[in-house]
């Protein structure tokens, strides 16, 4: 698959998972993004050079063991929130829950075309090899995002179970750990031997596939 196809997923992927954030926030009674016109499938509200761009291309042109890359953060105002100290993780949770429910589907797919072989081995082979980057793309995304380290949307869940005085603190980390970690598992071979059973457990549950 070209390159440019893994960006337009890429792209796609973490667009839906910004505007999870945004209209979960706006359900538990945060207006914020929707006021901010960011609960929307438009690219330009989305894109962010670097982190939908540039890391990605780099990516791919490395050969790096997985394709990762973010949108625009969405404007949230936790103050906002019905129940902050239970509402932040359930938001920060629907990112990666969006990204689930994409490789979930494209998971569904691919089983849909390898049930019918004549429609496969023709312009279904085309659709597959679509749907089963979009399942390992998206696999990836809830992933590193699930990471328990700020501002990974882990960071936002492992609060609710902390006391509120050290969840404050914990997610005012300096920012600079996200690019380390970020460097770390992108690097690591011991890390992508722990990150590559569980791509490859969900790709086999979803699409019958291996990784």
């Amino acid at each position: 698959m070209a390159v440019f196809e893994y960006i337009v997923i890429l792209i796609f992927s973490v667009i839906i998972h910004e505007v999870a954030h945004g209209y979960a926030a706006h359900l538990r009674g945060d207006d914020t993004a929707k006021i901010a016109g960011r609960i929307t499938l438009n690219p330009i509200s989305h894109i962010e050079l670097f982190g939908s761009i540039l890391l990605p291309i780099m990516l791919l042109l490395l050969k790096a063991p997985i394709l990762f890359g973010w949108a625009r953060p969405v404007p949230l105002n936790y103050k906002n929130l019905k129940n902050p100290r239970v509402d932040i993780p359930l938001v920060s949770l629907a990112g990666p829950a969006s990204n689930m429910l994409l490789a979930f589907l494209s998971g569904l797919g691919i089983r849909l075309i390898k049930a019918f072989p004549n429609f496969e081995i023709g312009f279904g082979w085309s659709i597959k090899s679509f749907l089963y980057a979009m399942l390992i793309v998206n696999i990836v995304l809830v992933i590193i995002n699930l990471i328990p380290i700020p501002p990974f949307d882990g960071s936002k869940i492992v609060m609710y179970f902390l006391p509120e005085k050290i969840a404050v603190k914990y997610l005012s980390l300096d920012p600079y750990i996200c690019l380390i970690m970020l460097f770390v598992i992108l690097s690591s071979e011991i890390i992508w031997g722990f990150i590559y059973p569980v791509i490859n457990l969900f790709v086999m549950a979803f699409s019958g596939a291996t990784f």
